[in-house]
């Protein structure tokens, strides 16, 4: 089944290299869209990029841009985190944190609605996370304030783009399993209190995540904007 109808649309997405960024890719693909993939791994179908950089991200824009000829939809889905708590995280992890999760996505989003401003509008998707709305489940404070970051960064940027045609949204997973999660999954402990606090007993998919994010970039989200959309099986919900 299609999710949404994006035929003839162009997009990218960070941090596309895999996990959810590549699902996301994936499943834009599957909705008809064109898709340049950046990531800061170098390989092939990869546009380098480091979003935290900017002149790396008008450098990976400027080629996926030439490869695309337009622009209709950007995903913000590179992130990192350090499971540091606040005792024990340096400023140099804390500093880096928030430029790849906050930073790169204003820069990656100035860049894109620039572009979409010229084509008379456009969507935005950035990924956030339950951390952005909760203190968490576990120590980890700059992955938590960056993602806070990005809520409220979405609210701004849909407010400041609405005039050009731009909407601008997040998604907010709970945990899913990716590389940047395997702490969490190969712990049978920690796992554990994670599904004392997921109702539903289940944790979504990449692909799971993938769909928000394709609902929003469609049309079928046309008078969406400034949303946060949680994809977390219940866990905002306690």
């Amino acid at each position: 089944m299609k999710l949404a109808d994006l035929a003839g649309q162009a997009a990218i997405v960070t941090g596309a290299a895999r996990g959810i960024g590549a699902a996301c890719a994936a499943m834009l693909e599957r909705c008809g869209a064109r898709v340049a993939r950046l990531d800061l791994e170098v390989a092939e179908g990869l546009i380098a990029c480091d979003v935290a950089d900017e002149g790396s991200v008008e450098r990976g824009f400027g080629e996926a841009l030439a490869r695309l000829g337009r622009l209709d939809i950007l995903v913000n889905n590179a992130g990192i985190a350090v499971r540091r708590n606040a005792f024990e995280i340096s400023a140099a992890e804390w500093d880096r944190v928030l430029a790849v999760n906050l930073r790169g996505v204003f820069l990656c989003s100035r860049s894109a609605a620039r572009e979409m401003r010229r084509a008379g509008g456009g969507s935005i998707v950035n990924l956030a996370s339950i951390m952005g709305f909760s203190g968490g489940l576990f120590p980890n404070p700059a992955y938590q304030a960056s993602k806070g970051g990005v809520v409220n960064l979405t609210r701004a940027l849909a407010l400041e783009f609405a005039p050009h045609g731009i909407r601008v949204n997040a998604v907010a997973p709970t945990f899913v399993k990716t590389d940047l999660t395997e702490p969490v999954f190969s712990n049978p402990q920690i796992l554990a209190e994670v599904m004392r606090h997921t109702p539903l007993g289940r944790l979504p998919e990449p692909d799971d995540i993938a769909a928000a994010v394709a609902f929003l970039a469609g049309p079928a989200a046309r008078c969406i904007t400034g949303v946060t959309l949680p994809v977390d099986c219940g866990y905002l919900a306690r």
